[in-house]
């Protein structure tokens, strides 16, 4: 994508999971990870006479628990698309209009969000969870999340692709395939997949 605009695009490395706050998982775990990140970005930008670092945030993200955005205030982040008042399918809507092949891709959130809250995350975990979503890309499945209970994958997936993945043949594919990565058993989620549904039943308190 940063190719076909001509973009410069360089990989920064970060390091959130040798910071213990982060493994440790608390409900408040996208702050350390922000934490991590923007300072990363800002110093780089600092030393670079770069004037701001910018994310993604929309004006749907007001709506969700995400603690990353007091980070991002301590950094002095800025979010353009949040701050017009864009919404998710107003920005899809400007990216179908420019020509961008990624408008319609499924949202794609941090992978540490599959394990639920004060459970430890690890390298092992993530790649679990990498995996295994993987596998059911390859499998057809445009919306899906592995959510990691230890030897469990619990698949949240699209509600027009829940009787798929319930038909005998399809079925038994995913169970190979999840079990070929680690986990025992292979639970659907009826409900399927929506946003925010690891911090479903916390109490939600501004950040």
């Amino acid at each position: 994508m940063a190719q076909s605009f001509a973009l410069r695009h360089e990989v920064v490395a970060t390091s959130e999971l040798a910071r213990p706050e982060y493994r440790a998982n608390p409900v408040n775990r996208c702050y350390y990870c922000k934490d991590e990140l923007y300072s990363t970005l800002t110093a780089i930008a600092s030393a670079r006479a770069i004037d701001v670092v910018l994310d993604g945030n929309n004006a749907d993200d007001r709506g969700d628990y995400r603690p990353g955005r007091k980070a991002a205030r301590e950094h002095g982040v800025r979010s353009p698309l949040d701050e017009v008042g864009l919404t998710k399918a107003e920005i899809r809507e400007l990216s179908r209009a420019a020509g961008m092949a990624t408008w319609d891709e499924p949202a794609s959130a941090c992978l540490s969000s599959r394990i639920p809250y004060d459970h430890e995350i690890t390298d092992e975990k993530l790649r679990m969870v990498e995996q295994a979503e993987d596998a059911l890309r390859a499998l057809g499945f445009r919306v899906c999340r592995v959510r990691h209970h230890d030897t469990l994958a619990r698949l949240e997936l699209g509600q027009n692709e829940i009787a798929r993945a319930l038909d005998e043949g399809v079925r038994d594919q995913i169970l190979s395939a999840l079990r070929a990565v680690g986990y025992r058993q292979v639970a659907v989620d009826l409900q399927g997949y929506r946003m925010g549904s690891l911090n479903e039943g916390i109490v939600l308190r501004p950040v």
